[in-house]
């Protein structure tokens, strides 16, 4: 029995995940909670944000959650929901793939709360000040990359229109 509700639980998470809402009855309730993900597209959307508000909403967003949580965790707990965002504000979704992995790294090494600097402090038995201090010069260049691809998003995307054959 323990078997049937883990794998059905696993089902449910993959369909949520996916941003499906249409839940079979027998997972229980009508489903109306997996339509989560594209109402709150909607809802941001109809706020008229700019798509650089928008994008700098998620940066704070995942500077927050990068003092508690590890970067593979953030995407996951955030990609039903961030995605369709995302679309409905026009970002090509190849640069925010690497938009988002280079906000996760940066969330993770963000002085002094980053959960990577807690990560070192407990290996080298350091003081946290000093990991922060040593983390700088590598939060400062993935400022520096988050900021050249958002100005900048050719320099992400022009290698895969180069090879999918897309003229831009």
């Amino acid at each position: 029995k323990a078997v049937n509700i883990a794998g059905a639980s696993v089902i449910a998470a993959v369909t949520n995940a996916l941003g499906g809402e249409e839940i079979p009855s027998v997972f229980g309730g009508d489903g109306a909670s997996f339509a989560v993900p594209r109402e709150l597209a909607e809802w941001v959307n109809a706020m008229n944000l700019s798509p650089y508000a928008l994008i700098g909403c998620l940066v704070v967003v995942y500077l927050i959650l990068g003092t508690a949580l590890d970067g593979i965790s953030m995407i996951v707990l955030t990609a039903a929901v961030v995605l369709p965002m995302i679309q409905k504000a026009g970002f090509d979704l190849i640069w925010f793939g690497i938009f988002i992995i280079l906000l996760v790294e940066i969330a993770e090494v963000t002085p002094p709360v980053g959960f990577n600097l807690f990560v070192l402090q407990n290996m080298t038995g350091k003081d946290s000040n000093l990991i922060a201090k040593a983390a700088l010069p590598f939060f400062g260049c993935l400022v520096v990359c988050i900021a050249l691809i958002t100005v900048f998003p050719q320099i992400v995307t022009i290698l895969p229109d180069l090879v999918m054959g897309i003229d831009k």
